[in-house]
């Protein structure tokens, strides 16, 4: 393996991705972002709307979907990093949403204000971990070193 032609750049993105979630912002963002979708998960039964089935599905589905994209479980590498925070983004996003989207009149003060607040909170924490990907990479790029799937010379 040692012999390989593509080590040293595997290697590089390996530790640019652990040079991303191993600062202490990173740290506190991937926390934080875990334990708001754990929270999302469990907000019907928590704020008291689980009797608003569809809703209820839809926050426990992606909540549960959040924190294991935010938690890093699938990203060690730069590219699967920064994928994953704009896909929870996307997640944040559509929390909001949710309680006039999804079937049924589940749109009360309850659900929107607990929706609304949990997926700002979630967008900003996607934001954040993906501009700490980016801040990885551009300082990798200021150390001088090459940039992923390119050779040296």
């Amino acid at each position: 393996m040692e012999m390989h032609p593509d080590i040293i750049d595997m290697r590089e993105r390996h530790e640019m991705a652990e040079r991303a979630t191993s600062t202490p912002q990173g740290q506190a963002v991937g926390t934080l972002a875990f334990l708001t979708g754990i929270y999302l998960a469990a907000s019907p039964w928590i704020t008291g709307f689980n009797g608003l089935s569809t809703l209820a599905v839809n926050n426990l589905l992606v909540g549960l979907a959040y924190a294991l994209l935010m938690s890093g479980g699938f990203g060690r590498a730069y590219e699967r990093t920064h994928s994953m925070a704009w896909g929870a983004c996307a997640l944040g996003l559509w929390t909001i949403v949710a309680p006039w989207v999804v079937a049924g009149d589940v749109s009360t003060t309850k659900t929107v204000v607990n929706n609304v607040i949990t997926g700002v909170i979630a967008a900003l924490l996607a934001l954040a971990a993906s501009a700490a990907a980016r801040a990885a990479e551009s300082g990798k790029a200021r150390a001088g070193t090459a940039a992923p799937h390119t050779r040296r010379g």
